[in-house]
């Protein structure tokens, strides 16, 4: 009995330091990004580069995404009012309430995860195994300051802009499918989204910074600690993306009801 104990309490405990090793190891990759904003200028260079990367070439993707996720909601939205009250009530708000508040925001950073969170990954994972990370200690330039510094602050600005364009798209997207599906006239709707509050739009501007700051703070972690070649490359881009979605995913319900609790609901 004293031994099956034991074997569960090492379990428990390996477990537990699996989990709480990388975190620590992430928060101070986090105070270090931190001190280096404030200790120095950014490479302005690397910086608009990295504003072009995660922003001009993400807007396609992240439009189709939202696009359709908005008419889909309000094609299931309209029918299943329609089958209770006979008319596609309320389509409008539901849509806009649902898109700016959650579906925007966890939609967008799912997207964004997919294809900034992996392209850091990768990026930074090829030079580390290929040593050019060591290089940079050599030549006296501290890599975080001069990789993890630029793509963090691109991140922070720019997934909370694409974020505010998917609120849009996803309201169009779901007027298409209100007016030309369900006949609901223009004002209808447009007066229906214009019932949102502030802080509803606020509710959702919260949630994109937080999950650029998970996106970005775990790419740039598995990146910078890749190991086995190109094997380990592949392995470090698949953990990022898989580990940001998980966060996403999880952090929406609790930041959702911290959020509530603060009156931001």
């Amino acid at each position: 009995m004293n031994k099956k104990l034991e074997s569960l309490f090492s379990i428990s405990g390996n477990f537990v330091l699996l989990l709480s090793k990388p975190c620590g190891e992430i928060a101070i990759l986090l105070y270090r990004t931190f001190f280096w904003i404030f200790k120095s200028n950014t490479n302005k260079r690397n910086f608009f580069l990295q504003l072009q990367e995660m922003g001009a070439r993400t807007f396609p993707v992240t439009s189709l995404t939202l696009l359709f996720t908005g008419m889909v909601l309000a094609l299931q939205t309209g029918y299943a009012f329609i089958r209770v009250f006979n008319e596609p009530l309320y389509v409008g708000r539901l849509v806009s309430a649902s898109i700016v508040k959650e579906l925007g925001p966890v939609m967008t950073a799912v997207v964004f995860s997919g294809r900034v969170g992996a392209a850091v990954a990768a990026e930074l994972g090829t030079m580390k195994v290929t040593e050019q990370i060591d290089a940079l200690y050599t030549l006296g330039t501290n890599p975080v300051k001069y990789l993890v510094v630029p793509r963090f602050l691109a991140a922070m600005i720019m997934l909370p802009l694409l974020v505010i364009y998917s609120d849009f798209l996803g309201t169009i997207g779901g007027y298409l499918v209100a007016h030309y599906r369900f006949d609901i006239p223009t004002n209808v709707y447009f007066d229906e989204v214009y019932l949102l509050r502030l802080k509803d739009v606020f509710h959702g501007l919260v949630k994109s910074f937080a999950f650029a700051l998970l996106v970005i703070m775990v790419a740039c972690y598995r990146g910078l600690n890749t190991e086995g070649g190109a094997e380990g490359v592949g392995r470090a881009t698949t953990q990022s993306v898989v580990v940001s979605m998980v966060l996403i995913l999880v952090g929406d319900y609790f930041l959702t009801a911290l959020l509530i609790a603060f009156g931001l609901g």
